[in-house]
């Protein structure tokens, strides 16, 4: 299967469909395809469908007896049969759709298949009974049988604990946002502070720019204030309300307003249970299930605390919608009304740093640290790259480590590989470095990771002095680490 020309990327999702979809062996198999909205599933699926010969039916909302009815009208617009299809039920119309496996493998893709289960939730049972091992429709069949999925707490309910596809699928494919460094080449931006200042607003999602954007991308640094104005906040733009979209397209998010809440909370720096307790003036027993709801629909992410048990801190998963509470939400009335956009950005700046910016950089610098790293800069493969706190039983302070780069544990305390300082608009000099040697005494003492290779990790977006450059030179455990680096 040739790869389309106009798709960015995707090698590694192309390469799992290309195997699973063209695998000659017998059997009709299952496939499982998710990831949040925005991020290419439906083009990906689309393309292998065309690619491959194969059938690609797309979900609505709507009653079951019409989804039935409109996969009968698709299956007969692509089979041509002699005689129109009409399902009287969907066991018939999963055999339909596995007979298309008859002569060779080919892809049967039901794209947002949670619209089919809400209208009848016994459609993965009726999937699972007709992918019956010995069955003779399965057996004879090679159908790659694809469901596809936005809806990640039912997507990730669909194959885990008791529920009848578990066991049944040979694909689950995940399709993420680009990281930082694909998000800026498909933004064809080169200017890696540029890159980092959109990155920190639209994060890795393909549709934003193709077609939220219409393809406006800043034309350079002193275009980015203007760029913002024009897309982001301008309310004649689909970006402009897709963050609540976002939200209100999640179907287990029913009480709207307090999810709301929750994710203003963290916006506003609240990362804690504690702090958005505090912050929403209720118990931390009531925000418990709107955050497990808001994790399972991949809006909110759980960071452990890498040097203190059971203190989570929890994050913003998607950029837009951290941009909106930090930055739109609590100005929305005037962004609403045209010409207002400007004003109210100039007047956004600052917490935009402090507030999306800052937070935003620090998580990229995790990411690097896991994911781009040389292991070289480490001293050792990380197995795991986090944050936390450390507390100073002599000053009675706690410090804050925004990167902590763990190693393999073979048998003994796992290795500290490196502690780490990320500071978008500092200049970081001496001074940074020292703190960082003060923190990994702290730890040493505190006796939890082995910290005889622990390497000091200066992230900045603005630089370093020369006192930062000189220790660095003298001392091979101190490393400095630039935006040109991040974005290598």
């Amino acid at each position: 299967m040739d790869k389309p020309a106009e798709m960015f990327d995707r090698d590694h999702e192309w390469s799992a469909l290309s195997r699973f979809i063209t695998d000659p062996q017998p059997g009709a198999t299952l496939g499982v395809v998710s990831g949040r909205r925005r991020q290419g599933k439906t083009f990906l699926l689309d393309a292998a469908c065309r690619a491959a010969g194969g059938f690609y039916f797309g979900a609505t909302e709507a009653a079951d007896a019409e989804s039935l009815r409109r996969l009968g009208s698709s299956l007969t617009a692509h089979v041509r049969p002699a005689s129109p299809f009409h399902f009287a039920d969907w066991s018939e119309a999963v055999d339909a759709l596995l007979a298309l496996g008859d002569e060779r493998p080919v892809p049967v893709v039901i794209d947002e298949f949670p619209y089919l289960a809400k209208g009848n939730p016994e459609l993965p049972s009726i999937i699972q009974e007709a992918l019956r091992p010995l069955r003779e429709q399965r057996t004879r069949s090679r159908a790659r049988l694809l469901l596809c999925g936005s809806a990640l707490s039912f997507m990730g309910r669909l194959l885990s604990g008791n529920a009848p596809l578990r066991g049944r699928a040979g694909l689950e494919l995940v399709v993420r946002p680009l990281d930082h460094r694909l998000a800026a080449e498909f933004w064809d931006i080169g200017d890696p502070h540029l890159a980092m200042k959109v990155n920190a607003i639209v994060g890795g999602t393909p549709a934003y720019r193709r077609e939220f954007a219409r393809g406006d991308s800043p034309a350079g640094p002193e275009d980015f204030d203007d760029w913002v104005v024009r897309t982001v906040l301008n309310p004649e733009t689909p970006l402009f309300r897709e963050a609540r979209y976002l939200l209100a397209e999640e179907p287990d998010l029913r009480d709207t307003a307090l999810y709301l809440s929750v994710l203003a909370a963290v916006a506003d720096g609240n990362s804690t249970r504690g702090g958005m307790a505090g912050y929403l003036e209720r118990k931390a027993t009531d925000i418990a299930h709107p955050i497990n709801v808001l994790e399972d629909a991949g809006l909110l992410h759980r960071d452990a605390d890498v040097f203190r048990d059971n203190r989570p801190a929890y994050r913003i998963a998607e950029p837009l919608i951290g941009f909106y509470h930090a930055i739109m939400r609590p100005v929305w009335d005037q962004l609403e009304r045209p010409g207002s956009a400007t004003r109210v950005w100039q007047a956004s700046r600052r917490r935009f740093v402090s507030n999306v910016l800052g937070p935003h950089f620090e998580q990229v610098c995790r990411d690097w640290a896991l994911h781009h790293a040389d292991p070289e800069l480490f001293g050792g493969l990380p197995a795991r790259v986090g944050h936390g706190v450390v507390h100073d039983p002599r000053t009675r302070t706690s410090r804050e480590v925004d990167v902590a780069v763990i190693g393999i544990a073979d048998g003994a305390k796992p290795p500290l590989l490196a502690i780490g300082e990320a500071k978008w608009n500092d200049t970081m000099g001496a001074a940074h470095i020292e703190r960082l040697r003060h923190v990994r005494d702290l730890i040493t003492r505190a006796g939890r990771y082995d910290t005889t290779g622990t390497r000091l990790i200066c992230f900045s977006g603005a630089g370093f002095n020369d006192k930062a450059r000189a220790a660095a030179e003298a001392d091979d455990d101190i490393r400095l680490v630039d935006l040109a680096a991040l974005y290598g």
